[in-house]
């Protein structure tokens, strides 16, 4: 038999069932969703800039000079202009957008992991336990996050990382309500009642069971939080219960500029726009990623 015979009756078979798992059908979706690639790339030039900030930054951001003070952009070696004390703008909004996007990231990265694992033991022991945890969420619930983040940043004073705490604290009780929702619904399904009757602890059937599944809803939502947790300490910043100067920071920078609008409104609009682009850009990325994580679709 001839190899051309072969590849003729080979291309006859019906060709076999390629199977693929929840996270490669995730990352198939990803792939081809190019709105979310764009500002995902968006994110990752803003995080790289952000590292790289001593490298690429062209000027010291705390170096003043009042000969150069509110300069327009495009003035000299000053490319986006300067501040109301003689500050580059530019290195001020590479060396803002570390502190933003901390002060972004680690309270999700904090609050999903304390309410997250809350609301899992919340929703799988239920009872007296569950009445516990989540009516102490509700207390949070009762406030504004704005108001909540405020109150509590304003009684323990300003600064990086009481700003830190606050923010943790406003987005805890979401994502327990988030976790315990979910498991609620996972609990009682067949597999996890069989890992139940065979002996399975309640610790194995949590970790092996319970959290794969409720696993996509929360980094779902957390990932919409990001954007939340940008403007809010922004917001903090601005109100002077933040980040504290001379520490570049986008809302800081807000505030500073703010009585100079009248002088150089690009130059004082500039903190605003970085702000908006990184809050859009995880906004977005985080719709393309509930797309591409529900199993509905």
């Amino acid at each position: 038999m001839t190899d051309a015979t072969l590849r003729v009756e080979f291309a006859a078979q019906p060709a076999a069932i390629r199977v693929r798992g929840y996270w490669g059908t995730v990352g198939r979706r990803l792939r081809y969703d190019y709105v979310t690639l764009f500002f995902l790339a968006v994110i990752l030039m803003i995080v790289f800039a952000a590292i790289a900030a001593p490298l690429i930054a062209p000027f010291d951001p705390n170096k003043t000079s009042m000969a150069f003070r509110l300069k327009p952009i495009g003035f000299r070696d000053f490319r986006l202009g300067t501040d109301e004390l003689g500050r580059d703008m530019l290195s001020r909004l590479i060396w803002g957008g570390r502190m933003s996007l901390l002060m972004g990231l680690v309270p999700v990265v904090v609050a999903t992991a304390i309410g997250g694992t809350l609301g899992v033991i919340a929703g799988f022991v239920g009872g007296k336990l569950n009445m516990l945890i989540m009516r102490t969420m509700d207390i949070f619930y009762a406030f504004p996050s704005v108001l909540l983040a405020i109150a509590i940043s304003g009684m323990m004073g300003g600064g990086m990382y009481n700003g830190l705490i606050a923010l943790s604290m406003v987005f805890i009780p979401p994502l327990c309500r988030i976790a315990e929702t979910a498991t609620t619904q996972v609990r009682h399904l067949d597999f996890v009642e069989a890992a139940r009757a065979s002996g399975a602890s309640s610790g194995s059937i949590i970790l092996h069971h319970v959290v794969g599944n409720v696993l996509a809803p929360v980094l779902i939502y957390a990932s919409s939080l990001i954007s939340v947790s940008v403007l809010l300490s922004a917001g903090l910043s601005f109100l002077g219960l933040g980040v504290e100067p001379p520490t570049p920071d986008w809302g800081l920078m807000l505030s500073t500029l703010r009585q100079a609008i009248y002088v150089q409104p690009l130059v004082c609009a500039l903190p605003g726009a970085a702000i908006f682009i990184t809050s859009l850009s995880f906004n977005l990325v985080s719709d393309g990623l509930r797309h591409a994580m529900d199993v509905r679709i």
